[in-house]
């Protein structure tokens, strides 16, 4: 059953989890979707790393579940302070194999990257890095810092919305999905088509062409969406570069991943060079399964699945209620994840 007013967040107790909190409540309260913090951890990697970084007993369930709990309440505390009363849940498992069985139900997965050090970057750093390319549902990824290390600040409003646009279905769903996220915050839409970077690139007939090809598939965006405020752009150049250029002045950058080629390989098959290692605002991935399952529920036929032996999340899954961390915790927190949280107004 898809929790299709839910979103879910993923935390690990990295200030990039954090982030990614702050970031998930902010849209679930200007949304009206509810809120669900999970902490997912497997034995083995917490016993070689725990969460705060030193080393536990193999097998203690009972500290990793207690260390859960502490990164649970300091979410929470994030949470709250967007207005948002999350729920809290405990998740036992790979992190990666629990992400992409929980996609199955929510409407919206957000997750954090570029934690430092500890479980961040040994599971939720592979998870940021996976998730996106096998999800069932759409994923945001939430930056923590620039290429240089530097904090990045992310406005709690979203004005400015970019979409790399191409002629795959994969392509048409992320456009789609970015009207739509753009019209629900009133937001502007710049649709970014990247062409082949060659000769011919700035000729007329060449330019003219590819204006046709856009127009043809912004057209039912715009009659779906009349009063959308909407601008095209044909930049010649490699796709990557260009969608994280436009991340530095956009509040969120929508893709779609096919899983295979196109958009996936240059998103996905280089942590060096793929948009989600670089981007400097959030990157909302449309992944291939979730437009897969979307086109089969709109033809009424059954999606065909591979199969695979799993244990069922719900025999995993575990609601922790937990207390807020302190105001003093919460202060902390916020000045770790945003250069500017000690800022007032709505431009956080």
């Amino acid at each position: 059953m898809v929790n299709d007013k839910t979103i879910l967040v993923g935390v690990d107790g990295s200030h990039a989890s954090y982030k990614a909190t702050w970031w998930a409540a902010n849209y679930a309260k200007h949304a009206g979707y509810s809120l669900q913090i999970v902490c997912a951890y497997s034995l083995p990697s917490y016993a070689a790393v725990s969460f705060d970084s030193s080393y536990t007993a193999v097998g203690d369930d009972h500290a990793a579940h207690h260390d859960a709990q502490e990164i649970l309440s300091k979410a929470k505390a994030i949470a709250n302070e967007q207005g948002v009363d999350a729920q809290t849940l405990i998740v036992t498992g790979d992190p990666s194999s629990v992400f992409v069985e929980l996609s199955r139900n929510y409407n919206l997965i957000v997750i954090g990257n570029r934690g430092k050090g500890g479980l961040a970057e040994r599971l939720l750093g592979t998870t940021s890095s996976s998730l996106p390319a096998y999800a069932y549902c759409p994923i945001v990824v939430v930056p923590y810092t620039d290429d240089e290390g530097n904090l990045l600040h992310l406005n709690n409003y979203i004005t400015r919305v970019a979409v790399g646009s191409d002629n795959t279905k994969w392509g048409i769903k992320a456009l789609d999905i970015a009207a739509s996220f753009s019209d629900q915050w009133d937001a502007e839409l710049d649709v970014i088509y990247a062409v082949p970077a060659n000769k011919n690139a700035d000729d007329a007939e060449t330019i003219a062409k590819y204006t046709a090809e856009l127009d043809e598939r912004i057209a039912p965006i715009m009659a779906k969406y009349p009063d959308l405020k909407i601008r095209k752009s044909i930049i010649p150049g490699n796709a990557v570069a260009t969608l994280t250029k436009a991340s530095r002045n956009h509040d969120i950058v929508v893709v779609g991943s096919c899983g295979r080629g196109g958009f996936t390989g240059l998103l996905l098959n280089s942590t060096s060079q793929g948009l989600l290692q670089h981007s400097a605002s959030p990157v909302y991935v449309v992944p291939r399964k979730y437009v897969e399952a979307d086109e089969a529920r709109a033809a009424s036929v059954e999606v065909v699945e591979e199969v695979v032996e799993t244990v069922s999340i719900d025999e995993l899954i575990q609601e922790v209620p937990v207390e807020r961390a302190s105001d003093q915790a919460t202060r902390e927190l916020e000045q770790a994840i945003d250069p500017n949280a000690s800022d007032t107004g709505n431009d956080r």
